[in-house]
């Protein structure tokens, strides 16, 4: 059953609202981007953005498109085609080729509307699909985010599309939209079940297929599934507590271990398994899949950093919290999530309710310390002052030495300007080094 619709906001002259737009409000869903063709596409947004509050812009002057932003809701408004009926049929799904004017008439012509309630996604064509192979990518995040059942017919449709993808035989679609098609089924609750939808469809191994190495790979000890599904679990455990987490943080849950294949080791005489440094290539093989897939720098380098940390230490003691803190601050307290999710989509033998709670406790004596000093404590001295205090021009120890003193300071054995100094005097070898002349 669908909710019931939400008022529609007001149409510019002539103007007809379609695509996802018109699907979301037949299924009772307020939409965030509308859609609108109309005949004079400049008037409608400039009158549309002194309606709603918003700025217009034209978003390519030379075919007629403009854009209206009110807030984090968006209307683009494009031509009005001269047969809006044909223009439907060149969609992709049914329940997008729709179309709804002024009072709430809906155009309908391939039959969207029982699709819909049917909750069923069905090509409008074959050849739709194959003039844009982005939309197989499109047809699992439907199913992924919709709920939607895929129709057979479709089903066996996108998956020679990937099929011909993979041979070469239809062109691959810009990295930038496959990443956005990506990122709407990882902002879903049920991101880890879309993935294995990509994966079904054949998709997955065109877009992330290092994270397919892990398929088969057991681990034993704390581990009950094998390191494919156990990324896809951690990513599962992440969003059941962290509904919020952002996108580094969903990347760096999917791709936290996406290094133990290139690194298993077997003991030849116990036949134990090691993963040693999968941390390292897992952040290392991080930024090269998502640079691949062109998100900003600053995520990437985020996601990466996550992953290369997901493997630390937590502290055994208040001390040691406050010193995990310290070094790990820019990462927390996503850090702390990530290395939960791990723990808790890994259920082997050596999982036991015993180690489970442990960990929870060295987790709340980080999550105490940083309550206790949510940020970093001022610092007492600069460089010029390390300078000063030693006797030595600028170079790596003056940084050795002030990352030394932050942290001391941090963890509260240092207190004040004079304790700073004193404590700048007596680093190892400084006395020494300034002397000689070193």
């Amino acid at each position: 059953m669908f909710r019931r619709r939400p008022p529609l906001p007001p149409f510019p002259p002539g103007a007809v609202l379609v695509g996802g737009a018109a699907r979301d409000w037949l299924r009772g869903v307020t939409p965030r981007d509308y859609d609108w063709a109309l005949p004079d596409p400049e008037a409608g947004a400039r009158a549309q953005a002194a309606q709603v509050g918003g700025s217009a812009f034209a978003l390519d002057e030379a075919r007629g498109y403009w854009r209206v932003t009110a807030g984090d809701v968006q209307h683009d408004f494009v031509p009005l085609p001269a047969s809006l009926e044909d223009d439907l049929r060149r969609r992709d799904f049914t329940v997008n080729a729709l179309a709804i004017r002024e009072g709430g008439r809906v155009l309908d012509p391939l039959g969207g509307q029982g699709d819909l309630k049917r909750r069923v996604l069905r090509m409008v064509s074959e050849d739709n699909l194959r003039a844009d192979p982005l939309r197989a990518w499109r047809a699992a995040r439907f199913v992924t985010t919709l709920g939607f059942t895929l129709e057979r017919q479709t089903e066996r449709a996108v998956r020679q599309v990937a099929s011909d993808l993979k041979a070469g035989h239809l062109p691959f679609p810009a990295w930038e939209r496959i990443r956005d098609e990506v990122h709407a089924l990882l902002q879903s609750p049920e991101a880890a079940r879309g993935l294995l939808t990509l994966d079904d469809l054949g998709l997955l191994v065109l877009t992330l297929p290092e994270l397919l190495e892990g398929r088969g790979v057991e681990q034993g000890g704390f581990h009950h599934l094998d390191v494919f599904h156990h990324n896809l679990e951690a990513l599962r455990q992440l969003l059941g507590r962290r509904p919020d987490a952002d996108l580094p943080l969903r990347w760096a849950a999917l791709l936290h271990d996406v290094g133990k294949p290139r690194t298993l080791a077997l003991d030849p005489e116990t036949g134990r398994r090691s993963f040693h440094g999968h941390d390292r290539v897992g952040a290392d093989l991080s930024t090269q899949m998502l640079t691949r897939l062109k998100l900003p720098g600053e995520e990437v380098k985020r996601a990466a950093a996550l992953v290369k940390a997901h493997m630390v230490q937590l502290p055994a003691n208040e001390t040691e919290a406050r010193r995990f803190v310290h070094r790990r601050r820019d990462l927390l307290p996503d850090l702390l999530s990530l290395m939960l999710a791990d723990r808790e989509a890994a259920r082997g033998p050596s999982s036991t309710p015993g180690s489970r709670h442990a960990y929870a406790l060295a987790m709340e004596r980080v999550l105490a310390a940083l309550e206790e000093q949510p940020a970093a404590p001022a610092p007492l001295l600069g460089g010029e002052d390390v300078m000063a205090l030693l006797g030595v021009p600028p170079g790596p120890r003056v940084g050795e030495v002030l990352r030394a003193l932050a942290e001391a300071r941090a963890l509260g054995e240092v207190g004040s300007v004079e304790e700073a100094r004193a404590f700048v005097r007596a680093w190892p070898g400084e006395s020494r080094a300034a002397e000689t002349g070193s």
